[in-house]
């Protein structure tokens, strides 16, 4: 009867954590109706706003502080491509701009329209998650080993770092994905830093401590469930697909950015990052075709 009960247990728990995560999870329309492409691509968006009261400016409106390409492609392959969110793109109905700039003139819907454009991929699954978010998930997890080899004293992001590696709690974990202006790489290194936080969050998130304690467990799921807002046609399945993708990437080294041209391309909307041959075309055929090789991701960020 004991066992019987055990066994109950562990099949109803998981459940339970998986209906509740999928009933919490805000919703959005954000996909387009372009005909899709092989394979499947996901949209992780981290966004600036101030609203839920993370970041203590009286800084207004919000933009897309983060923008990661994460695709599947049809023979497996695995990557995750962080496009510099200054990256210079068309933006439809606005002309040439900023890529934050999207979703600031339309949200989740026209960010989708101004990456699919760019890239040449459709959008499957939208996922986003608010500044406040990424702290509430590292503290639902006890926090996450970070390594960053320089000392900062950040005052925008207020991260106060001594080079080395060290276990951050939310609060550590939020300024250093948001720090730039102390990087000598500014953005890109930002980029580098935030692909860092979601490898030792997940990495974290799916240690046996968390999974199988039940408390552990129940706070990452609720932490999730309401940091996260995805779009209308997904689900928490597709959140952990998204997961699991990304840990592939990060497994296999395809991370990185878009092979760039320029950092500072100067443009009536100011200094903004000009992708090779502007769209970086041959790049995104080869995450399209899963042929991209850790050379291609490597000298992206060089």
């Amino acid at each position: 009867m004991v066992l019987l009960v055990l066994l109950l247990v562990l099949v109803a728990w998981p459940g339970f954590l998986l209906w509740d995560a999928n009933r919490n999870l805000e919703r959005v329309d954000a996909l387009s109706s372009a005909a899709g492409t092989a394979g499947t691509t996901y949209l992780l968006a981290g966004s600036d706003s101030r609203a839920d009261g993370s970041v203590p400016d009286d800084t207004e409106g919000q933009r897309a502080d983060s923008v990661m390409l994460v695709n599947v492609a049809s023979n497996g392959q695995a990557s995750a491509i962080s496009i510099p969110r200054d990256t210079y793109v068309q933006i439809p109905g606005y002309g040439w701009n900023k890529l934050n700039a999207s979703y600031s003139y339309g949200g989740a819907p026209l960010l989708v329209q101004t990456v699919e454009r760019l890239t040449g991929l459709t959008i499957d699954h939208f996922v986003e998650i608010g500044m406040g978010g990424v702290g509430e998930i590292v503290d639902a997890v006890g926090g996450v080993e970070l390594c960053l080899d320089m000392d900062v004293n950040d005052e925008k992001s207020e991260l106060v770092w001594q080079s080395g590696c060290h276990v951050a709690d939310g609060t550590t974990a939020l300024a250093f994905s948001r720090m730039r202006y102390s990087d000598p790489l500014g953005d890109i290194g930002r980029a580098q830093r935030q692909r860092q936080v979601v490898t030792q969050t997940i990495k974290t998130a799916m240690s046996p401590k968390v999974l199988i304690n039940p408390i552990s467990a129940y706070k990452l799921e609720r932490a999730g469930s309401s940091a996260l807002t995805i779009d209308q046609d997904s689900s928490v399945v597709d959140v952990a697909r998204l997961v699991l993708a990304f840990r592939s990437a990060s497994n296999s080294g395809l991370t990185g950015t878009p092979p760039i041209e320029s950092l500072g391309y100067a443009t009536s909307a100011g200094s903004t990052v000009l992708l090779q041959d502007t769209t970086a075309p041959e790049f995104f055929q080869k995450v399209l075709n899963g042929t991209l090789t850790t050379s291609d991701v490597t000298s992206s960020t060089s």
